[in-house]
């Protein structure tokens, strides 16, 4: 009893500094783009995080947002970023640590990445571009569930 109590105190996890590590904006079209006023762009978006341990309890985890818009085969723009954060993570167990920096730390991460993609798109020239709420503990458990999966399988084969 007295160290599960005590491994309870020894969790922890504090923003150490948030920071841009990557960022590109791209606009092959422009100007030209700009003289006509029928866009129906389709816009992509790709997104991904990841993790590296700096030392000891300090992890840097990087989330990387990919947006491109197209009017047919013409690339409007194209932005991506490296989001950063330093996090010092310690005491929790290695399912509870693949869930913060899977899901908890690309959350903290998510509104930095996209006001700078709002403001850099308006800043290129186009139309206020709004990314929606991301449910990154949907996005972890389905990893998951996709690695379970390729597991099996692999098994199944040898």
């Amino acid at each position: 009893m007295a160290d599960e109590i005590k491994d309870e105190t020894e969790k922890h996890i504090s923003i150490n500094k948030i920071y841009l590590k990557d960022f590109s904006f791209e606009s092959p079209q422009a100007p030209a783009i700009f003289r006509s006023n029928e866009w129906k762009p389709q816009t992509n978006l790709n997104l991904r995080s990841s993790h590296n341990e700096v030392e000891g309890n300090l992890h840097e985890v990087v989330l990387t947002i990919t947006v491109d818009a197209k009017d047919g085969d013409q690339t409007l723009f194209l932005v991506e970023i490296h989001q950063s954060g330093l996090f010092d993570i310690g005491g929790y167990k290695e399912e509870e640590f693949g869930a913060i920096v899977g899901s908890f730390c690309p959350n903290i991460l998510f509104p930095y990445a996209r006001e700078s993609i709002a403001s850099i798109i308006q800043k290129g020239g186009f139309p206020e571009f709004v990314l929606q709420p991301i449910n990154f503990d949907a996005l972890y458990m389905q990893s998951r569930a996709q690695a379970a999966q390729a597991q099996v399988e692999s098994a199944e084969k040898h």
